[in-house]
């Protein structure tokens, strides 16, 4: 971050005598990017909140429902790797990336946890090991949908 303060401080010193009225909109708009980069990758309760709630609040399918225990219980035992990955390519009704193309899996998957997690379960938001492990479940899992066909 500290060249990043270098370069800015040395951008608006350079231009500063041309920059007099154009300033302050030079300096909103380098906040307004740094503030859309930092939000970044969605949390898990914004993503079940804009993707997952409708289905897992009703149970629409099977769904297990949010901080239903029991619904939940074999789910956790199987592993948070195995049911993201399951979710992340579709399975027992549910679409593919919660029927979202546009969601990363490292974004799916922290809200498969926020989930586990509200069901009792020490479920972690994802690290690199963990998405490590759920891409190798990811994978075994299409393999295993191919040769069913």
């Amino acid at each position: 971050m500290r060249p990043f303060i270098a370069m800015f401080r040395q951008i608006v010193v350079s231009y500063l005598p041309t920059m007099t009225v154009k300033l302050p909109a030079f300096v909103l708009g380098v906040c307004m990017s740094t503030a859309i980069s930092a939000q970044g990758i969605k949390s898990g309760e914004q993503v079940y909140t804009q993707v997952c709630f409708a289905c897992h609040v009703t149970g629409v399918q099977n769904a297990p429902k949010f901080g239903d225990k029991a619904a939940w219980y074999p789910l956790l035992k199987e592993g948070q790797h195995v049911v993201t990955a399951h979710g992340w390519v579709g399975q027992r009704g549910m679409p593919a990336k919660g029927g979202r193309a546009d969601l990363s899996l490292e974004e799916f998957a922290r809200a498969v946890a926020y989930m586990g997690r509200a069901a009792g379960g020490n479920w972690k938001d994802p690290d690199t090991a963990m998405l490590d492990r759920i891409r190798k479940e990811e994978n075994e899992r299409i393999e295993e949908l191919k040769a069913k066909k």
